[in-house]
């Protein structure tokens, strides 16, 4: 990677790492060249610039123009590369006044800092090799995380695992590329360097590979952004009442009359530390109501994405034709279907014949239990061993299906004799996808776009 790429400046920026508003404390990252320099200028204590990396010392931030205090705080040093940037860094940590933080970032520019850019530090980073891109993408990820199962995938990419795996699959691909490239350099004596049946095997396991990465694409984005999960069912059998029950909150209006629920109303809520996103759909029914036709429509969108199905029932309620064969049409074959009968508390649902259901009041929160229970089981984030790989960023599951559909025509040209030359472009083709993943093949335009989505100060 070239220099421009990476975009690396000798400049010394800052920024308030902590988050927006007013707070306990607020952090003032500085990183680059002069950071402990000028940090020092606007610090009264113990100088910064005798004191050991990975320390902490306490004193004043004053302005040097006047002598003028502006309040105490706690600087930390850390000197290059042992930091996060890879720079020398120092981060002051100061009472979370928002005057107390705008004045001091106008303390440092003034003395030579630079206001840093979205995702700047961990572009820096980056760039100085502490992370690779999967892995600076992965911070974002842990900020962003909302619930345990989100953070622990993110932890995992940070701490390098999804990287590691790549590396181990392009190590392999290489190996078949220098026999290829080899045999290319000598390709006037039409001497063979690699068994065909080798080469073959080889990029069929590594294929195999990259696809299971890829399939784990759906349940990682599923854990990272929330689980889809759709309560679907006739009019009036509870849906909207089964939605505030899971949210403990009365997030969707719940009446007695039919059709009162014209659109999805959708909330988050995490359950056993995993977050789902619920959708309250309308009735499915027949309807000659426009409106209520609409929402029939959208509830049946929100079936064709739900991961996780709720089909709810009541024993007061008959599920007509209508609703049994829209429900059947509209389920996605992958989707996991959780029988719900609701009003368990009527004397009516003693005589329903419905074992495979989970029975819940919404009035007593009989079954509450046992419905999130079912909820987590169905999500698969149980099933997901520690220490295992999910792809969760849909830039890296763009370059894996990439990376087979190369490796499938690097297949298909060793199978059917094509030139050499095909199949080394092939294998190429699939090092570039695999590369770009973590970094060691990437351009300015994928770096903007990734680093643009990071908060100030990250």
């Amino acid at each position: 990677m070239t220099t421009d790429l990476l975009m690396i400046t000798d400049d010394t920026i800052c920024a308030i790492s902590t988050p927006a508003g007013c707070g306990g404390i607020a952090v003032a990252r500085v990183s680059g060249p002069r950071a402990i320099e000028i940090a020092g200028k606007v610090w009264s204590g113990r100088p910064l610039d005798g004191v050991a990396g990975h320390t902490a010392h306490f004193g004043r931030i004053t302005d040097p123009a006047d002598g003028s205090t502006l309040d105490e705080g706690v600087a930390t040093v850390f000197r290059a590369p042992a930091s996060f940037t890879g720079e020398d860094v120092v981060e002051l940590s100061v009472h979370g006044s928002v005057y107390v933080q705008q004045a001091l970032l106008e303390l440092l520019c003034r003395e030579g800092c630079r206001l840093a850019d979205a995702g700047e530090f961990t572009r820096r980073a980056f760039a100085a090799g502490k992370m690779d891109l999967a892995q600076a993408e992965a911070v974002a990820d842990v900020i962003a995380s909302e619930s345990a199962a989100a953070h622990r995938l993110a932890m995992a990419q940070m701490r390098g695992g999804f990287s590691q795996r790549l590396d181990a699959l392009r190590q392999r691909l290489l190996e078949l590329a220098s026999l290829l490239e080899l045999e290319l350099d000598f390709s006037e004596e039409d001497v063979e360097f690699a068994d065909r049946g080798h080469l073959t095997s080889l990029a069929r396991e590594v294929k195999e590979e990259v696809d299971r990465l890829h399939q784990s694409f759906s349940l990682g984005n599923a854990i990272k952004n929330g689980v889809p999960v759709a309560i679907v069912g006739a009019p009036n059998v509870g849906k909207s009442s089964i939605l505030n029950m899971l949210l403990g909150e009365r997030r969707a209006i719940v009446s007695d009359i039919p059709g009162t629920t014209r659109d999805t109303v959708e909330d988050t809520a995490v359950i056993a530390g995993i977050t789902f996103r619920f959708i309250d759909t309308a009735g499915l029914r027949a309807t000659d109501d426009p409106i209520e036709r609409q929402g029939v429509d959208r509830a049946i969108e929100a079936l064709r994405h739900a991961r996780v199905v709720l089909r709810v029932e009541a024993p007061d309620i008959e599920a007509d034709a209508e609703y049994t064969a829209l429900l059947a049409d509209a389920i996605d074959d992958d989707a996991t279907i959780i029988p719900v009968l609701n009003k368990a508390d009527l004397p009516a649902a003693g005589t329903t014949d419905n074992d495979a259901a989970i029975r819940i009041s919404t009035i007593t929160e009989e079954g509450a239990g046992n419905l999130r229970h079912a909820l987590a089981k169905a999500s698969g984030a149980d099933n997901v061993a520690a220490g295992s790989i999910l792809v969760t960023n849909a830039r890296h599951a763009a370059a894996l299906v990439a990376a087979s559909a190369s490796l499938d025509s690097f297949l298909h040209a060793i199978g059917t004799s094509l030139p050499t030359d095909l199949a080394a472009q092939d294998l190429r083709q699939a090092l570039h996808h695999l590369g770009a993943i973590t970094g060691a093949i990437t351009s300015p335009d994928i770096l903007s776009t990734i680093f643009s989505r990071f908060c100030i100060g990250k």
